[in-house]
């Protein structure tokens, strides 16, 4: 760290915004609403439910208004998260329990600042300035003195650009995995659910779809209001579902891929972690296995699982169903099926027990539910096409991963003047 500086945080600000001491009154459409509970290092919880009308904004954001490129960290619930605003989140409101930070230009920069913030060894000083034991906390006043220690100017731009250009391309794979996801949800609901192109048809319209696949739909709706000859089909017609367990812990050493819901929660990334680790028995969770949470089933949690050969066991949260499709072809279909909207009303309307934070669904009874309306040749049809999107995804989800540990790897490094910024930038290039 040869030539680093050491100072305090408040002498390298500009700006510290704090909105800490009220809520924002909600509105059910709006301006979206940063707090504690969106804010993560692996970025934004979505959707972002809190919001504030848009002519109460500047009756709020009287403290003072975020730019692009200010950096956000919560303060408590959990502490230590950090992420950089950008022009659209930039427009949204603060809220309670993050503070919104701007470098003094010149001094410190502010994408290296949201990298130092979010650093090991950053991250362990900001708790040692902390209070509270059940929900730690920092104060204003205390986040202000904490020691910081960084480079010059130029050098805090290089290793900002280096990391950020990382996380670019993790952003990048993400909202590709969106738009591809989406386009497969899209053409499930338009095939199974509207039946549009038998719609069409009936209405005189000309083909949208390819002829040879358009020519597979029925030109009718039957009385049942289904195409003619089309027959509705369980959950179990298409999949299985899976109990085999085991208890992690009989085998200490033993490496496991653990999918849990604060896993899914945290960027749908399942954890490597030792059987001594995992305290409790867990599904073993096959090759291609979709997950979905009988916990609390308003909140949508469906996680299509990889289809690489496994190197370690795959386990998962008894929280989930293993839900194993009868054929590797219908992998698709039961995954659209499962984050259907049609689908999620009829879960939801199954749960039982009294408490908000732990209503379920019966696994026997999630596997007999009616779930979809087709034909074989049709849902064939669809997972040839969509099975594309889900490979591509596949492709984008390892890839993060690996961006992600190259991240990982690199931050504590740069951030303690261990490596060369040139050696970091050909580690960079390389995978990028």
């Amino acid at each position: 760290m040869t030539n680093w500086q050491e100072s305090t945080l408040e002498s390298c600000i500009e700006v510290l915004l704090d909105y800490r001491g009220k809520s924002p009154p909600k509105s059910p459409v709006g301006i979206p609403v940063l707090s504690a509970k969106v804010v993560k290092t692996t970025g934004l919880q979505q959707p972002i439910e809190q919001k504030i009308h848009v002519d109460y904004y500047t009756t709020w954001m009287v403290r003072g208004l975020p730019r692009a490129g200010d950096v956000v960290m919560t303060t408590e619930g959990p502490m230590g998260e950090v992420i950089q605003l950008n022009e659209e989140t930039a427009k949204y409101a603060l809220g309670q329990r993050i503070v919104c930070l701007r470098g003094k230009d010149g001094t410190l920069d502010n994408t290296f600042l949201r990298y130092l913030l979010s650093s090991p060894s950053q991250q362990k000083i900001i708790e040692s300035y902390s209070t509270g034991t059940t929900v730690p906390g920092i104060s204003q006043k205390s986040l202000r003195s904490i020691p910081i220690f960084y480079p010059s100017f130029e050098k805090q731009k290089c290793i900002g650009s280096l990391l950020s250009a990382l996380d670019d391309k993790i952003d990048l794979n993400r909202r590709m995995n969106e738009t591809l996801e989406g386009m497969a949800r899209a053409l499930f609901k338009d095939w199974f659910v509207d039946f549009g192109p038998t719609r069409a048809k009936m209405a005189g319209q000309k083909p949208y779809l390819a002829q040879d696949i358009w020519d597979m739909f029925p030109n009718q709706l039957d009385d049942d209001g289904k195409p003619v000859g089309w027959v509705v089909v369980s959950l179990k017609d298409l999949a299985s579902l899976c109990k085999e367990t085991v208890n992690p812990s009989a085998f200490p050493d033993k490496k496991f891929e653990h999918y849990s819901l604060p896993a899914f929660d945290n960027g749908k990334t399942p954890v490597c972690e030792v059987g001594i680790s995992i305290k409790s028995g867990k599904f073993i969770v096959a090759r291609g296995s979709i997950l979905l949470s009988k916990l609390n089933p308003e909140i949508q949690r469906v996680w299509l699982t990889s289809m690489q050969k496994q190197e370690n066991t795959k386990v998962c949260s008894t929280e989930f169903l293993v839900l194993l499709p009868h054929a590797e072809l219908l992998r698709s279909l039961v995954y659209c099926i499962c984050v259907s909207e049609k689908f999620q009303e009829q879960i939801v309307s199954m749960v039982t027990g009294t408490s908000k934070s732990h209503q379920r669904v019966k696994p026997s009874e999630v596997i007999l539910l009616n779930v979809s309306v087709g034909s074989k040749a049709m849902f064939e049809q669809f997972s040839q096409i969509t099975g594309r999107f889900f490979e591509k995804i596949e492709q984008n989800s390892n890839e993060i991963s690996s961006l992600a540990q190259m991240r990982d790897l690199l931050l504590p490094k740069l951030m303690s003047g261990e490596i060369h910024i040139k050696d970091a930038e050909k580690m960079v290039g390389d995978i990028l």
